[in-house]
């Protein structure tokens, strides 16, 4: 008896996992559920969408899928959960999302409205205070949870279209990436140790157009040759800059060097799938996923050796 015993408690111990999954949630908007791209609704059986369904029975995969597809193509084990709305920000998703947010999450990537405050745009005020106001329920849920904010964009449309509006209009291009980035720069330090650190999304941006990767002018025809990381509002992501956003992700919450997903310079036979599925050429692929490498590294960022 004494050996079926150990026997069976031998098996059951051998069963088991050998650890549980990265637990990670993703809060934002539609810079998150990634508007006006195919993306939006890309591999949804891979990620919990806290929210529910649309009209048409459709669930949100967005960026947090493909971050999702390349922990998976890196060997790791995540569990990815999302709560996004359009055109919110942290204030909203404390009042009205709360009961969805307050658990234990091991990490949490999160942004705010796309101009720090809708109704004050460029005052990193109220994007300061509800940050601080997240972090705190995250920790007390988790203190070892790991939170991240993502500095968003520059919108073209804010900047170079025709009916932009103060704060940025007629500024160059780069100005509102690099005064989100200071927003959340100011949010981070203020909430102290409870954020992780800012992944520089907006920095990105701005350096893939200081390269020539990028189109720095959507309204105008000199771009042609180079990616338009903005949807057709100027406003959201292409594509492009949806890959870009779950790249840099990858990269500063893992640890690992989004380079490692690169096709080989051949084209053929590389890690990552998700750029085929989004029509990104293996040469973009590269572009892109050097520039979230680049841009983390500079920002500070070491990488762990990739799990090849």
């Amino acid at each position: 008896m004494k050996k079926l015993i150990c026997a069976t408690a031998a098996l059951c111990l051998s069963a088991a996992p050998a650890f549980a999954a990265t637990k990670i949630l993703f809060i934002g908007n539609s810079f998150t559920f990634a508007a006006h791209s195919p993306a939006m609704h890309y591999e949804t059986d891979q990620v919990h969408d806290l929210n529910p369904p649309d009209a048409l029975g459709r669930t949100i995969g967005g960026v947090p899928a493909l971050f999702k597809e390349f922990t998976k193509e890196a060997g790791l084990d995540y569990d990815v959960s999302l709560e996004t709305v359009g055109g919110k920000g942290f204030d909203f998703h404390m009042a009205e999302k709360r009961a969805l947010l307050d658990k234990p999450w091991d990490v949490v990537v999160g942004h705010g409205f796309s101009t720090l405050d809708q109704a004050h745009p460029g005052d990193p005020a109220l994007l300061i205070k509800s940050s601080k106001e997240m972090a705190d329920m995250f920790h007390a849920q988790n203190p070892r949870v790991k939170f991240y904010l993502l500095a968003t964009w520059s919108r073209a449309d804010l900047v170079l279209g025709p009916n932009a509006p103060a704060p940025w209009k007629g500024a160059p291009i780069a100005q509102m990436g690099a005064d989100i980035e200071r927003g959340y720069e100011a949010a981070a330090k203020n909430a102290g140790s409870e954020v992780a650190g800012v992944i520089p999304m907006g920095l990105a941006w701005n350096t893939a157009i200081d390269q020539g990767i990028a189109d720095g002018n959507p309204y105008d025809d000199l771009g042609a040759s180079k990616m338009n990381l903005w949807a057709y509002d100027s406003y959201h992501a292409s594509s492009y800059g949806y890959y870009l956003e779950a790249a840099l992700d990858f990269g500063k919450v893992t640890g690992q060097d989004p380079m490692m997903l690169a096709a080989p310079i051949s084209g053929r036979g590389g890690k990552d799938h998700v750029a085929e599925d989004l029509g990104i050429s293996p040469t973009q692929q590269r572009q892109l996923l050097k520039l979230a490498h680049d841009t983390l590294a500079k920002s500070g960022q070491t990488f762990v050796a990739a799990n090849l």
